[in-house]
């Protein structure tokens, strides 16, 4: 409780702003909510969690509709519902779509928490739990923010259109439907997301770029049947082998991607690109030996550029055969791979994808089988213009917020709804999410700081103060012609 108090002191002293200070006296309320928020297990990935994912559907819904947004209902397109809610009382202002995810990852390996992972749990200033960065608490300030301003001032500086995603850790497999068959009603000027999280806690940043994502799996048959290695080894072959050096042969030994046509289309960093880079706080030596492991990657690059500016191909899974206690004399007949590609701009999923598959099949020896599944369609690269009204005001918000003008950099993750957006709705996004990049969110143990929860609060009212300014016209340039 001192903890929370002195947070909230610290907090206190930054706060003139009457919405941000109605926001710090309810601190403990909207950590008491985050909490509950995370308790509910919304595992969109398995079926086994269905009854979590409808119970953070309904919270959201309540908190909402308790906040006085309207329209609150739930929106569908064929997979999980989207959470939706308005306030649209801003005549001759700028409407924006404020997207967040109520799915999370799923939490195994379980003995790997100090704590459950969906019983929150407050220490040293975090607060842990599965879905606390990623995406519950960046979304909860989103939610708390803009809700007092309906509780402070009746109204907001601008028109917002919620969208919380039930399927972003899933690859967002619904949202471009869900785009098309409400295309109306959430058309807006821009989209500010909630998710993207920030790169680092030291340094005060914002993220202009994110890389593409595109994968499958695919297996290698080799025989009818399992076979004893003392009967049949050393004439027939064997599945793990091949598909082994078929996983092998994706990259030179150098580490550039062997695939022929995967970097078609790619850019090289200019020199303006390269000089801002090398001018970022980055401590290379550093950044590898609190992973314990050794620099690796694609050769004429440095880290920072194969994380932001180069494409990546990334073997997820690898397995067949006998896995289980002892030994087992057998020679597999089925072997598999799990496959992701990141991608830059200038890159097409599918083409990549296709051009992966064609390696493959070309590489396979010939009287054995390859077949290839779980292809997902994948989302390209995204930059948000430079000079878009948006993100400048982003820019200065958080330059106010933290007393630093923040540093635009790129994150080598992938988010989905910034490609699929601007293709269904062409609209550009600016990621204002809180997480920061060490909070373990797809992995055990996974928290989110409460200082980020106190900052975040008062940058978006900031932030929705400085849109409060702006017309609609300035947007222009940046969203599609009516159709």
């Amino acid at each position: 409780m001192d903890l929370w108090t002195g947070t909230q002191r610290r907090w206190g002293a930054l706060v003139s702003d009457p919405v941000a200070a109605h926001l710090a006296a309810d601190y403990d309320g909207i950590v008491a909510r985050l909490c509950a928020f995370i308790r509910l297990p919304s595992v969109g990935a398995d079926p086994a969690y269905a009854e979590g994912m409808k119970a953070a559907r309904g919270f959201l819904l309540e908190r909402l509709k308790t906040l006085g947004f309207a329209g609150v209902r739930e929106i569908a397109s064929g997979g999980q519902p989207a959470i939706y809610g308005e306030w649209l009382g801003a005549p001759g202002r700028p409407t924006f779509l404020v997207y967040g995810h109520y799915d999370v990852q799923p939490p195994d390996p379980l003995d790997r928490w100090t704590s459950p992972p969906f019983e929150p749990a407050l220490r040293d200033g975090r607060v842990y739990g599965r879905g606390a960065s990623d995406d519950k608490g960046p979304s909860m300030i989103a939610i708390e923010a803009l809700g007092a301003f309906l509780a402070v001032e009746g109204g907001l500086p601008v028109n917002v259109k919620f969208l919380l995603e039930g399927e972003e850790e899933t690859g967002s497999a619904s949202l471009g439907a869900i785009l098309r068959d409400h295309r109306e009603l959430l058309r807006a000027d821009a989209v500010i997301s909630a998710d993207g999280g920030r790169w680092r806690a030291d340094l005060s940043c914002i993220n202009v770029g994110s890389r593409g994502n595109a994968g499958f799996q695919f297996t290698v048959t080799s025989a009818v049947k399992d076979l004893h290695s003392g009967r049949y080894g050393g004439a027939v072959p064997n599945a793990l082998h091949v598909i082994a050096a078929l996983v092998a042969s994706l990259h030179e030994p150098s580490g550039r991607i062997a695939v022929a046509g995967f970097y078609d289309g790619v850019d090289l960093p200019d020199a303006e690109e390269r000089e801002a880079l090398a001018s970022i706080p980055f401590d290379d030596e550093r950044f590898h030996a609190e992973l314990e492991t050794i620099p690796v990657g694609e050769p004429g690059f440095t880290t920072l550029e194969r994380l932001w500016y180069r494409p990546t191909l990334e073997v997820n899974g690898l397995w067949g055969g006998y896995t289980g206690a002892g030994g087992k004399t057998v020679i597999p007949s089925e072997a598999h791979a799990k496959l992701t590609f990141r991608l830059v701009p200038g890159q097409d999923p599918q083409t990549v994808a296709r051009s992966v598959r064609e390696h493959l099949t070309r590489h396979c020896p010939a009287g054995l089988r390859i077949a290839f599944t779980d292809e997902r369609g994948g989302s390209a690269a995204y930059l948000v213009p430079a000079d878009h009204p948006l993100l400048l005001a982003a820019e200065d918000a958080l330059a106010a917020t933290t007393g630093t003008r923040p540093i635009r950099v790129r994150i080598g993750a992938s988010l989905p709804l910034t490609d699929i957006v601007r293709r269904e709705l062409g609209t550009d996004t600016v990621m204002f999410s809180f997480a920061i990049s060490d909070e373990d969110y797809h992995a055990p143990n996974e928290f989110f700081r409460l200082s980020s929860l106190n900052e975040g609060c008062v940058a978006w009212v900031s932030l929705l103060r400085r849109l409060g300014s702006h017309a609609p016209e300035s947007y222009a340039a940046y969203r599609p012609s009516p159709a």
